[in-house]
């Protein structure tokens, strides 16, 4: 939630492997050498979903 109007700015779902939603915008916050973490933990979760796919 936000600090000042209490709005929740993220949710996510627990129980999937990965989905996050937001109205933030995250992106304002990264650059292409200091990453938000949002994008680095997205972009790990896709390469090891693609590695498990490539080995099975």
């Amino acid at each position: 939630r936000t600090k000042d109007r209490g709005l929740i700015e993220f949710i996510e779902l627990k129980e999937h492997p990965w989905f996050v939603g937001t109205q933030a915008h995250p992106e304002f916050k990264s650059t292409p050498r200091d990453g938000h973490p949002l994008f680095i933990e997205f972009i790990k979760a896709a390469n090891a979903l693609k590695a498990a796919k490539t080995e099975a």
